[in-house]
């Protein structure tokens, strides 16, 4: 039984680990539509805010929404796009009636979609599992390099951060035990922000900028407005969502040993859809199922969700104390690479510890494996392929998760030979039963 200290550092942990990647959108989308300082900061502490409510509302669990799986929520990124897009072309106020109606068809939606998942056998949630980790390696390789963008990116100091946190993380793995070894990425981010302050790279200006209390108010830039393009460009974001949290259920079960059913994935993505509706409200973002996460459960081996619970907690702390949320923002992008080597690596190996269970030699699965892996590897690394055709077309082929996913399914369906193989009952993907029917 962990105690409530280590049950505390263990979330604060996992919310480092997302942190970068929701703090990242609203910086975007504040920049490109000429946001305000004051602006800017309701935008981080109302999205930090709200990421902790929707990842409590997931974890907690009722009869009709919460997977009750270890998973976080954070704002997906497939959403920044169409966010400017909305935001330039009409107001904010679009952009949020969009989101609230989108996160409402998520809801609804949950039940017909998981009459599908008997089409995600192990040939396919394996391969979608290893796209996952695959795709955000480049992630981690650019923020390793000091941030995509960034003025110093590939200085050697950087390279020499990710390597100094990356190798304290594996010695803290190597020789420690217990809870120590639980935390190891949080040590060794600590460590890699340590010596960057020693290098002079961190800077707490932003912290002492920062306000002590900020409270997310509902409709903070004005009462929602209702555009059908706006509506139906939401929709397409959320489904593209949607298939990406399928697969993030299907790693979290096979890192913490479950099955998971049907009926947990449709009250997660009702919770999704919920939570989607209050990204709205509070005028943040669309909510998905946060796969950097992944990768932390499966290196720390602690699969208790009041780890997660913790983690929900500190994010609606956070949004409520910006002052604590910028303190967090001073780990440099190396260091937070360094980290994130080991926990998309581990996404990675979990899906082809999953295809390991599978016989290559039979009814095509290794074709099936190999086109969704490199078409899914590729649209993640070379997303420019896809810029001449139509914005619907882009949102879905653009994501590396979602183009992987549905090349397995279609190429599962017509290159295997039996029925069993197309509808498998295993693990990973169970078929309709009483058990499992959607309440």
């Amino acid at each position: 039984m962990l105690s409530k200290k280590k049950v505390f550092a263990l979330g604060f942990q996992h919310v480092l680990a997302m942190y970068a990647g929701a703090v990242v959108v609203p910086l975007i989308v504040g920049n490109a539509l000429n946001l305000n300082a004051t602006q800017m900061a309701y935008l981080i502490a109302a999205d930090l805010f709200t990421c902790g409510l929707a990842t409590l509302l997931q974890i907690m669990g009722t009869k009709y929404f919460g997977s009750r799986l270890p998973v976080i929520l954070g704002c997906t990124f497939t959403a920044v796009g169409p966010i400017i897009a909305i935001g330039s072309a009409n107001n904010l106020a679009t952009v949020y009636g969009a989101i609230i109606l989108s996160g409402l068809f998520v809801v609804l939606a949950a039940p017909l979609y998981g009459k599908l998942l008997r089409f995600f056998p192990t040939i396919v949630t394996g391969s979608v599992v290893t796209i996952i980790g695959l795709s955000l390696i480049p992630v981690a390789m650019n923020s390793v390099a000091g941030g995509e963008g960034s003025a110093d990116f590939g200085n050697p100091r950087n390279l020499l951060l990710a390597l100094i946190t990356l190798l304290v993380i594996l010695a803290v793995n190597r020789f420690t035990t217990g809870f120590l070894r639980s935390v190891s990425v949080l040590i060794g981010l600590l460590v890699g922000t340590i010596i960057a302050y020693g290098m002079g790279i961190v800077s707490f200006s932003t912290v002492g900028e920062a306000s002590w209390v900020s409270v997310a108010q509902p409709f903070y830039f004005g009462w929602p407005q209702f555009n059908l393009t706006a509506i139906l460009t939401m929709i397409i974001v959320n489904i593209v969502s949607m298939v990406e949290s399928t697969g993030v259920y299907f790693a979290i079960g096979k890192v913490t040993d479950q099955k998971v059913e049907q009926k947990q994935i449709v009250n997660g993505l009702r919770s999704e859809g919920l939570a989607i509706m209050l990204g709205g409200i509070f005028n943040a973002f669309p909510y998905t199922a946060f796969s950097q996460n992944v990768g932390l459960v499966s290196l720390t081996r602690v699969k208790t969700r009041n780890v997660i619970f913790a983690a929900g907690g500190i994010m609606v702390v956070l949004g409520l104390l910006p002052k604590l949320a910028a303190l967090t923002t001073v780990i440099p992008n190396a260091v937070l690479g360094g980290a994130m080597i080991v926990m998309f690596g581990s996404v990675a190996v979990s899906g082809m510890s999953i295809l390991s269970e599978v016989d290559l030699r039979k009814d095509g699965n290794l074709l099936i494996a190999a086109c969704s892996i490199a078409v899914g590897l590729g649209s993640a690394t070379v997303p420019a392929m896809f810029d001449q055709l139509p914005e619907f077309a882009r949102m879905l082929l653009q994501n590396g998760i979602v183009s992987g996913s549905l090349t397995a399914i279609v190429l599962n369906i017509f290159l295997s030979k039996t029925k069993d193989n197309v509808l498998a009952e295993d693990p990973a993907a169970p078929i309709l039963t009483k058990e499992t029917q959607v309440s």
